[in-house]
């Protein structure tokens, strides 16, 4: 008790010197502690007519976390914990962490209770006492608001209170989400808060990133929540946009193919450059905007690592001379490219090793059947990806041909409806740099894909000579470099492995691409 009075007399304290330092106040000395966060995840709150307590708030385990779920209560009501105990486990939109005492307590009382949604970061979670025979007095307690005291945690509360009582605030709060200013967040940079749930709700109904929606949150503070989602009708977004070209920048995942194939068609033009003083602003296409607005989400969203490996092509090569001379044609007069058997390989490679074929779907792991595989081509204002439908069940010609005509289209000497989907997210994603003289490059995955693999450039290389029966200490070779990007919520190091290794067996044993 003498410890409770004390962290009491702190608290005191610190509220003091808060007002002194115009209310930045420093995180209270609590249980749950953790005074290097920027929000507070506890508050010490005394009330006359309960017994020395702590309110324990949702905790802000990183620094980007908005708001947790309670997955499980390890340490039920009326129950003692010891510092390092771990009282719950707390769910984020990237992974589950065990939340720890710093100090010895009981939980008095529970408030949040397992599976029961999404709270808030500073929200009350639960009441400790530090006598057990104080939990009886509990039985019946209601928080009163948001248990942080960080600046920016008090400052929601008192917008939303004058609302409630008086209707004029709330009839001049009511046309805010119908203005247009906070829908171009997405492709001006900005980030888009919403909560795990709704970006699942958004990827199940084909929405693709909530950043490429206009979308105006309802949740506190403009959050998209998963009831914004079900209220979502993609046929009227469009309708609420002013401008053309961000309309169809933030086009949704079912809008993407027709709007890929009108900013490739020629009779689209981009508006002229925009000249200023020392600067010159150049307009993109709407697919190239679709697409650095996925990325953009996709860096934020997903845990990239990132494994390497060196690869003997001089198989892969004398296979393609034979294939080709056997059609009697060459790489530029539709022949099989390196590129398209190193396509094949990695579809090969998803047969061997399917767990990579697979998405982070928020709350599951969605495995495909098919391979379908997003080939980057062009560069610049044209950098477009289309797909390949299906390359692991389908014959080298049948993919060579379909990577043929998607290139033409982003040449402008094709015809977009030519390529089925030619703006869809397929399951994998391929990029090869090797043209630009690139050696090695960590890409960038495309949610909700879980891989992407980047090629370098083909070279000669002297390596150690591992035919037993020469001579020579070493030889050269023909060798390239190949990074692969995995999201490490659905692939993790050994299955990255895994799939590296058997991608490097089929392409340096290419006759394996045949069977």
């Amino acid at each position: 008790m003498a410890t409770f009075m004390a962290r009491n007399a702190l608290a005191r304290a610190v509220s003091r010197s808060s007002q002194r330092l115009g209310g930045r106040a420093l995180p209270p000395a609590t249980a749950f502690g953790f005074p290097a966060l920027a929000r507070p995840v506890a508050l010490a709150r005394w009330f006359a007519s309960y017994p020395a307590h702590e309110v324990v708030g949702m905790p802000s385990l990183s620094p980007t976390m908005e708001s947790g779920s309670i997955a499980s209560w390890i340490v039920e009501e009326g129950g003692s914990f010891a510092a390092g105990d771990v009282v719950c486990s707390i769910e984020t939109d990237k992974a589950t962490v065990d939340f720890e005492a710093q100090d010895d307590g009981v939980v008095a009382k529970i408030i949040v209770a397992a599976g029961s949604g999404e709270v808030d970061c500073g929200t009350p979670i639960m009441v400790t006492v530090e006598d057990e025979g104080d939990v009886a007095a509990f039985k019946d307690f209601v928080a009163e608001g948001p248990a942080a005291t960080g600046g920016a945690a008090p400052e929601p509360a008192a917008v939303e209170a004058p609302p409630a009582p008086t209707p004029a605030p709330a009839a001049a709060a009511a046309p805010m989400p119908t203005a247009p200013a906070p829908a171009p967040a997405a492709p001006s940079g900005e980030r888009v808060f919403a909560s795990p749930r709704a970006h699942t709700l958004a990827k199940e109904r084909g929405y693709g990133e909530i950043s490429a929606l206009r979308i105006v949150g309802t949740g506190p503070g403009g959050r998209i929540i998963a009831q914004d989602i079900m209220e979502y009708d993609p046929s009227t977004a469009p309708a609420a946009v002013a401008e053309p070209v961000a309309a169809a920048a933030v086009a949704t995942p079912a809008a993407a193919a027709p709007a890929a194939a009108a900013a490739a068609a020629p009779a689209a033009p981009l508006p002229e450059p925009v000249a200023g003083p020392g600067y010159t602003d150049y307009s993109l296409p709407a697919p190239a905007l679709e697409l650095a607005a996925r990325l953009h989400a996709s860096k934020q969203n997903v845990p990239h690592y990132y494994l390497s490996i060196d690869l003997t092509i001089d198989s892969l090569l004398e296979l393609r001379s034979s294939l080709n001379s056997t059609m009697k044609l060459d790489e530029g007069e539709g022949g099989i490219t390196v590129n398209d058997l190193l396509m094949k390989a990695a579809a090969a490679a998803m047969k061997t090793v399917p767990a990579a074929n697979a998405s982070w779907m928020g709350d599951f792991v969605r495995a495909y059947d098919s391979v379908d595989v997003n080939v980057v081509v062009g560069s610049g204002s044209a950098l477009y990806a289309p797909v390949i439908r299906d390359v692991g069940r389908r014959g080298l010609k049948a993919v060579s041909n379909d990577v043929a005509s998607a290139t033409a289209v982003v040449e402008g000497e094709g015809d977009p409806a030519s390529v089925p989907g030619f703006g869809d997210v397929g399951t994998f994603t391929m990029v090869n740099l090797g043209s630009f003289g690139v050696k090695s490059c960590a890409p960038v995955i495309r949610e909700p894909q879980a891989c992407a693999l980047a090629l370098g450039v083909i070279e000669n290389r002297i390596v150690p000579n591992d035919d037993p029966e020469s001579e020579e200490i070493y030889k050269e070779s023909v060798m390239m470099t190949a990074t692969l990007s995995c999201d490490h919520r659905v692939v993790d190091g050994a299955v990255g492995a895994q799939w590296l290794s058997a991608f490097k067996n089929h392409v340096e044993n290419p006759v394996t691409l045949l069977l």
